[in-house]
């Protein structure tokens, strides 16, 4: 184990202790500074505090870093579609029917395995489970994911989603022919009280916000572009269906006559942010999948 040594000055007098120590090293963000103070590895004055504790000139800080948690997720040989890589972040285009992250029952075969092999250093933030893994798309929804190398750009990628400025934009099949060209849907979502599995739209869940536009209208189907304002679970399936125009494809939510696709036709096609180190915006885009794409040219064809 390390152990690190601090002295407040003046200057920092009245400042939070875990901001405090998160500017001693760039590399230790803010959640994991006050995930160590909760674990009582940083003392002040030999006490225990609170990551809200305010600083008095003269205190002195003890952080006891401990090691590295050994991950019981293995890491695997497999083909990654990588889009960018440095040596902060990685962005990756996921193929559908691959799950992001482990979970109990279902360690193996997912995104982060391939990651842990081919990066080796990923952010610790979201612990043991999802190293890396800032957002996440649905097993059976295929496209770009950013994904952290350290603490530093995880914490940045973060706070970005949570100031609304990533743009994700996905392409959809929806059931029904929408009448109006441009939409927003501004409805929260919740857990389903009578399905705990899924999720819906509820007076008291988490504010979510959809803009969608129609791309092209056929015969019993639309093709769509959503663009995500939020990001909650199944957020774009859940508020197609709330419209009337369920995803095609969508096993949860959709009907059970539906064109022949393995999942929900949903692909997200367009990623861009504010790099966390060189802070320019960057952006990509991946083409749909061939399951996807044969989908819209029959719908064409047919039409």
């Amino acid at each position: 184990m390390e152990k690190v040594e601090h002295s407040i000055q003046e200057n920092e007098q009245g400042e939070r202790i875990d901001k405090v120590i998160s500017s001693i090293d760039k590399e230790w963000s803010r959640t994991q500074v006050q995930a160590w103070i909760k674990e009582g590895v940083v003392k002040v004055n030999q006490q225990k505090v609170k990551p809200n504790y305010k600083c008095m000139s003269g205190d002195h800080i003890e952080i006891t870093i401990p090691e590295p948690e050994v991950l019981d997720v293995l890491p695997e040989e497999m083909e990654l579609d990588v889009y960018y890589e440095d040596t902060d972040v990685i962005v990756v285009n996921k193929p559908r029917g691959m799950v992001v992250h482990p979970a109990p029952g279902h360690m193996s075969g997912t995104l982060v395995n391939g990651l842990m092999l081919h990066c080796k250093d990923l952010s610790g933030i979201n612990g043991v489970l999802r190293p890396g893994i800032v957002h996440r798309i649905d097993k059976d929804t295929s496209g770009l994911l950013m994904v952290a190398k350290n603490d530093y750009s995880h914490e940045r990628l973060v706070q970005q989603l949570v100031d609304k400025s990533v743009t994700r934009k996905y392409y959809a099949i929806v059931h029904g022919v929408i009448p109006h060209d441009y939409g927003t849907i501004d409805a929260p979502i919740g857990r389903d009280s009578q399905d705990r599995q899924s999720m819906t739209v509820v007076d008291e869940g988490k504010n979510a916000v959809t803009h969608f536009r129609v791309l092209e209208r056929f015969d019993h189907y639309s093709f769509v572009e959503c663009e995500l304002e939020t990001g909650r679970t199944h957020q774009i399936r859940v508020h197609m269906k709330y419209i009337g125009f369920p995803l095609a494809g969508d096993p949860k939510y959709g009907p059970r006559k539906t064109l022949p696709i393995n999942g929900q036709a949903l692909h997200a096609a367009v990623l861009g942010f504010v790099h966390p180190r060189t802070e320019q915006y960057i952006e990509f885009e991946a083409p749909l999948p061939g399951d996807f794409q044969n989908l819209l040219d029959k719908l064409r064809h047919d039409r």
